[in-house]
This record gives structure tokens, C-alpha cells and sequence, in this order.
């Protein structure tokens, strides 16, 4: 690969096919995906409902640009609007682009509406936070490896540690247009906070006119047993952005949710995307918010949380793990450091026995697999997890 950007260092596996949970390499060895493409894939490789809906829209129109309005692109909103019990939605392509609208709008919404100084707008964000790439977004990284070597830095932004309301509101100005931050940092290690914490930020943005902004594009979508992972808290954000699973695994396809005397303030001119809201996307999207109107995919997440659970119990009592956090169909596993593995060596060790996960912050393990695994796909997968860290 001499002509391709060093920028990632993916497991020596090339896989050329996929159906279901399962993946197929280049030699014709199968895999049980455990990583769903960071939860891109939620509903199986090659769901039929979304091949067939991807197929027939193909035959038809795939991109007019928002120059011009198209079949698909109110039906989407409607039907994504109503699944997620918000009033207004608004295309774009990826997570990070999901982001940096939200961070617009946010802005924006600060200036017009509740009269903070132009340029002077703040966002509280959190420690340990992975919300993209994009420049403005690493401007407030922790993560060096992500933030290194890319300044000048966007400014604007109020770091504070995960999961502590307190410095939150310590934290809070008359300048705060927003707080920003994940239900669950997925890339942090599934890092699941305090059952508070969600709603004190909700009662301090509040009390202060500030937006609450929540980055589900991994949490969401049936990921942890929810259509958004906020429900399982009790709150409704201001502003929630979607991705990755909103795409089917098809395409990128991603949308901020949200209130319409917000996102109404994104008027024309003032932001866009060529490819946002394609015909395409919107077809595939659509045939998403079907596949979770029925809860069946919620559903079985839920119910793989204590089976999941039970295995991970069993390996930390072997002290073959030190700690592990999970929820739905997601968790995040802390090698035990008397092993003397890092999280990549284990997943190497995963993918010799037909098993594909990923590895972050050096000894963790993240599983999250396709959202149609059976629970006895589940166990094979633990099983395999078991002998790699004996």
C-alpha cells in the first residue's frame, strides 16, 4: 500500500464480503464482526430492507444537490423527526459534519437569539470527548494524537472532566451558547457516566438558557437498547446529532435533530452541503427509521446486556480482566494489566479465532457488534475473547 496515507493501522485481515454479523477475508476465512464499524453497521452487513431500498433508488435519482427540492428529502424529515420525537432535522453527510453543524447552530442560536456579543459564544465540552477530525473538532481534543500538529486551534471551547455536573456549572457564563458532550464516550472506552449526570446538565441548561447538544452519532440509533440513548435517562436535548448507523452501512448519511427555533435559524446562505440530504441517503435513511419504528432492534439489545454481562462478570472474577462497562449491545473491556497484553495484542489474538474487535487507549477492548447477533453468536464471540486472554 506504498500510495495510501499511513493514517490508520488496521488488523492484518483484508475481508472482501459480508452478510449478517459475519465477515469473509480474501482467503475465505469468516469472521464474527464485533466492531460494526464503530456502530456504522447496526443492523447486519447487507440488510435486505436497506440493499433493496438502496437498489431501487439507485435505478432512479441519486443526487440533485439542494439547489433543487427531490422526492425523498421531506419524507425523511418527517419520518426521522417523528422517530426521534424532535421538530426539525437537517441533512448532512457524516458525524463530524453532524458536529460542526450543531456547533454552528449552537453559535448562531447564541447570537440572534440570546443575545451573547458576536464572537464571543462558548461551548462547555468534556474531557476524553471524541466527537471527529475536522479542524474545529480536535481544537478541543484531549486526545494528543488527534490534536498534535494541527494548530492554530479554533477557539470558543470550555474543557471540563466527563461526568462532573459540578464543574459543568462552574464553568457556565453569560457567553455559554451550549454544552456538548456524549451520552456515552464510545471511543473513550464506552465510558458510561453517573445515571444523573445527563439529566443535571438538562436541569443546568435550564436554568441558564443554554443547549444542550448530545453527540449520538455511536450511542444511537439502538446501540444500547434505545432509539437514542438519552431516553434511557429520562432527557431530550436541545440539538442531537446521528450518524453512522442513520447510513445502514451503506453510505455516510448523518442529521442534526433537534428544535426548530434553532435549527430554523439556519437560513438560506448561511449553511449547506452539496451531497446532504441525497436522494440516496434520504432513501436509506427512510428505510432505517422503519427497521427501528418496530423497537425489535432496541429490543434485542436490551436483551443482550445481561447475558453480555454475566460472561464479563465470570472474566473479571478469573482476574482475566480488571473492569468492564457495558450497555445494551456495547462494552468496553480493561485488560488485566497482570497479563502483561495490550488491547491490540488481544484483539490479534480475537482475530485468529474468527473474531474482529478493536482496541483503544492501550488495554481496552471494544465490542460492539452488529445489533442482528444472536445470543449464541454473542457467547461464540465471548468464548473466543475467553481463550485469546488465557
Amino acid at each position: 500500500m506504498a500510495h495510501l496515507a499511513p493514517n490508520y493501522a488496521p488488523l492484518d485481515v483484508t475481508l472482501t464480503q459480508g452478510g449478517g454479523a459475519w465477515l469473509t477475508d480474501i482467503h475465505g476465512n469468516r469472521y464474527l464482526d464485533c466492531l460494526a464499524s464503530y456502530s456504522a453497521v447496526n443492523f447486519g452487513h447487507g440488510h435486505p430492507a436497506l440493499i433493496a431500498a438502496a437498489h431501487e433508488q439507485l435505478d432512479s435519482l441519486t443526487l440533485v444537490s439542494r439547489a433543487f427540492d427531490h422526492d425523498l428529502l421531506a419524507p425523511f424529515a418527517d419520518a426521522l423527526t417523528a422517530l426521534t420525537g424532535t421538530e426539525m432535522m437537517l441533512p448532512m453527510n457524516t458525524g463530524a459534519e453532524a458536529v460542526e453543524t450543531a456547533i454552528k447552530a449552537a453559535r448562531r442560536w447564541a447570537y440572534l437569539s440570546k443575545g451573547v456579543p458576536d464572537g464571543q459564544a462558548e461551548i462547555i465540552v468534556a474531557e476524553g470527548a471524541f466527537h471527529g477530525r475536522t479542524t474545529t473538532i480536535i481544537s478541543f481534543s484531549t486526545d494528543p494524537d488527534a490534536r498534535d500538529h494541527y494548530g492554530p486551534y479554533t477557539p470558543g471551547f470550555v474543557t471540563v472532566p466527563y461526568d462532573d455536573p459540578d464543574a459543568v456549572a462552574a464553568a457556565i457564563t453569560p457567553r455559554t451558547a451550549a454544552i456538548l458532550v456524549e451520552p456515552i464516550q464510545g471511543e473513550g472506552g464506552v465510558i458510561i457516566p453517573s445515571v444523573d449526570y445527563l439529566p443535571r446538565l438538562r436541569a443546568l441548561t435550564d436554568a441558564n438558557n443554554v443547549l444542550l447538544i448530545l453527540d449520538e452519532v455511536q450511542s444511537g440509533l439502538g446501540r444500547t437498547g434505545y432509539t437514542l440513548d438519552q431516553q434511557r435517562v429520562g432527557v431530550a436535548a436541545d440539538l442531537t446529532t446521528l450518524g453512522k448507523a442513520l447510513g445502514g452501512g451503506i453510505m455516510p448519511v448523518s442529521a442534526v435533530v433537534g428544535r426548530a427555533d434553532v435549527l430554523g435559524l439556519l437560513t438560506p446562505g448561511t449553511h449547506g452541503s452539496t451531497f446532504g440530504g441525497n436522494p440516496l441517503a434520504c432513501r436509506i435513511g427512510i428505510a432505517v427509521v422503519q427497521l427501528l419504528k418496530t423497537g425489535e432492534f432496541q429490543e434485542h439489545a436490551r436483551a443482550l446486556e445481561a447475558p453480555l454481562g454475566e460472561r464479563l462478570d465470570k472474566l473479571r472474577e478469573r482476574q482475566l480482566i480488571a473492569d468492564y462497562r457495558r450497555v445494551g449491545a456495547w462494552a468496553g473491556i480493561d485488560v488485566a494489566p497482570s497479563l502483561g497484553l495490550s488491547g491490540k495484542e488481544v484483539c490479534v489474538r480475537l482475530r485468529d479465532r474468527g473474531v474482529l474487535a478493536k482496541d483503544t487507549h492501550g488495554s481496552t477492548i471494544r465490542l460492539a457488534p452488529p445489533l442482528v447477533i444472536s445470543e449464541a453468536e454473542l457467547h461464540e464471540a465471548l468464548d473466543a475473547l475467553e481463550d485469546a486472554l488465557e
